[in-house]
């Protein structure tokens, strides 16, 4: 069984900051698509549970994870930083072999 992606603390408390006031809180949705410039890219938006996914919370808040997804994502940790370049999710993932610069594509 691989182990399920880590969700840092920073990362739930932007994601309440992102819902506050909000009608209808909604989750972040982490999955993997084929494409990018390395093989795979990270999709990462706000959306609604499916039935199917795997559901990280804290805060109060929630991160999804479809099955597909998952085992691309075993062990990888989902990450907020607020840099220079900009304020964004970021994934810190042990399963990629390398990474291009945008840091949203990936290979195995």
């Amino acid at each position: 069984m691989n182990l399920p992606p880590n969700v840092t603390e920073r990362a739930f408390a932007r994601l309440a900051e992102i819902n506050d006031g909000a009608d209808i809180p909604q989750a972040l949705r982490v999955a993997v698509e084929g494409g990018g410039c390395s093989g795979f890219q990270y999709e990462i938006r706000m959306d609604a549970p499916a039935e199917d996914d795997l559901i990280l919370e804290g805060h109060g808040q929630k991160v999804l994870v479809d099955p597909i997804s998952l085992p691309f994502l075993a062990g990888a940790t989902i990450d907020f930083a607020d840099e220079l370049i900009g304020a964004r999710f970021t994934i810190d993932n042990p399963n990629a072999a390398s990474s291009c610069g945008c840091g949203t594509s990936f290979s195995i």
